[in-house]
């Protein structure tokens, strides 16, 4: 079986956000591939038990249900580090996100203000920024722990990780403080070249 692999992301210091945040961070996310891994492995190992065991078809069956939450919280955090990656960088002048954004919301301002606003949705989970290419639209939504909520058929654009873990180190249970500290460190690039691929 071809097995996902963890990935080394190129993260330098970071403005309002620890290097042991991120440190722990990357734990928790070599964790979700870990076990996005084992749960493969593990379920055609009940399967395989179910004729002598009765009980294995549903352990194989809560095993899957687990498998999205572990995939999804793998695949999250790659984009969330990718747009870490490489130092903060703004793209100047105009560019098709932003000209979409602009179309969509009225402007980039206005766009971060509702993506804020979805950032501090009371709970865990994370904002995000999707397109959706069947009506070349993007949408903000969030998303309940690493897999409720996700929207069908649509394309990761830019995400935030709204877990504690993400920022409790540095803001405790100031949220507000995080989210624009993240957001002061985004690559735009990288986001740019989500929007482009997603197009």
């Amino acid at each position: 079986m071809k097995k996902y692999e963890e990935i080394k992301f190129n993260i330098g210091e970071l403005k309002g956000i620890s290097k042991k945040t991120i440190d722990e961070h990357l734990k928790l996310y070599a964790g979700y591939v870990k076990n996005t891994n084992l749960i493969l492995e593990k379920i055609p190992e009940y399967e395989s038990y179910a004729k002598e065991d009765a009980f294995a078809p549903y352990v194989a069956s809560e095993i899957q249900r687990r498998f999205a939450f572990e995939f999804d919280g793998m695949r999250n955090h790659e984009y969330y580090f990718k747009s870490l990656e490489d130092g903060a960088k703004i793209v100047q002048g105009e560019s098709p996100l932003k000209t979409a954004m602009a179309e969509e919301w009225g402007s980039v301002d206005l766009w971060f203000a509702r993506f804020k606003t979805i950032a501090m949705t009371r709970g865990i989970g994370w904002a995000v920024l999707y397109y959706d290419p069947t009506n070349k639209k993007l949408l903000n939504t969030w998303v309940d722990e690493q897999h409720l909520g996700h929207l069908t058929g649509l394309r990761w654009i830019f995400g935030i990780d709204m877990w504690e873990h993400s920022f409790y180190l540095d803001y405790a249970t100031d949220k507000k403080k995080y989210v624009d500290a993240f957001l002061e460190n985004v690559n735009w690039e990288v986001v740019e070249k989500n929007f482009k691929k997603a197009q």
